[in-house]
């Protein structure tokens, strides 16, 4: 005999993120710090905290009338693969990673918005999943709102937005500058830690998934901010919050159009 986790845990009280059916909405943000668990509840009428479980904080809501949840997930792709399936057991049907990314295209500046359109998998958890050769990517619809959303909310600022694909890694400190070389080659726009194993997850349990991250630095022209305040990247986390909400609230206004028709 061997044990199926799926099927036992389904449906009820979640391990890690000690969240029960009913504690969150079919929307979920998915920020990496707990922390920023706080900064998306702001924005959401009737915020209450659900639970504080390790790095999975989880606060539930309404953003213009619909249930929204944000559950953080913590640094790289093991944590943020237990926090999707647990959501998933429990009802979450659309999951966004809200984030920071290091950028590599030199004309990304700090506090841009960076939102994936397909992920390379240079990190372990998605194999478990599914083969090496296997893509990473979000759901198009979502996405493409995404990007509409956000080229909309930031014309005529200093914000700008780009879509592309992104490189998800397991070892921050394991970038070397011969590895990022390679990187720039494949003309990658960003890297980050989570967006492939959340995709690949999304694609097998049909959820719909998505990734908007906000540039923390630039790796290849060297503007990085590491031992102070970084105020643009403050600045773009709000920013994409907002982003996404809006575009939760058009999906829902598209999705009661197509009925009516």
């Amino acid at each position: 005999m061997a044990l199926d986790k799926n099927a036992i845990t389904k449906n009820t009280k979640q391990y890690h993120i000690e969240l029960n059916v009913g504690d969150i909405g079919e929307y979920v943000l998915l920020p990496g710090d707990p922390a920023r668990s706080d900064r998306v509840a702001k924005y959401l009428d009737d915020a209450k905290l659900m639970a504080n479980h390790r790095e999975h904080r989880t606060f539930t809501g309404y953003y213009k009338g619909i249930k929204v949840s944000v559950t953080s997930t913590g640094m790289g792709c093991p944590s943020t693969a237990i926090a999707a399936e647990e959501l998933i057991h429990i009802g979450a049907r659309h999951l966004i990673r809200i984030g920071s990314s290091a950028a590599l295209r030199p004309d990304i500046k700090i506090g841009d918005l960076l939102i994936t359109t397909a992920a390379m998998k240079n990190e372990g958890t998605s194999k478990f999943y599914v083969p090496e050769n296997f893509p990473a990517v979000p759901d198009f619809e979502f996405t493409h709102l995404l990007i509409d959303v956000a080229k909309e909310m930031t014309s005529g600022s200093d914000k700008r937005v780009f879509a592309g694909i992104s490189s998800t890694d397991d070892a921050f400190y394991g970038e070397t500058p011969e590895f990022i070389k390679k990187l720039q080659d494949l003309k990658i726009q960003n890297i980050e830690m989570e967006a492939s194993a959340l995709f690949t997850i999304g694609h097998l349990r049909d959820v719909v998934t998505a990734c908007i991250c906000g540039a923390s630095g630039n790796l290849t022209t060297g503007e990085v901010i590491y031992t102070t305040e970084n105020y643009k990247l403050a600045e773009a986390w709000d920013l994409e919050i907002r982003v996404v909400l809006e575009a939760i609230y058009r999906n829902e206004q598209r999705k009661k159009s197509d009925v009516r028709m």
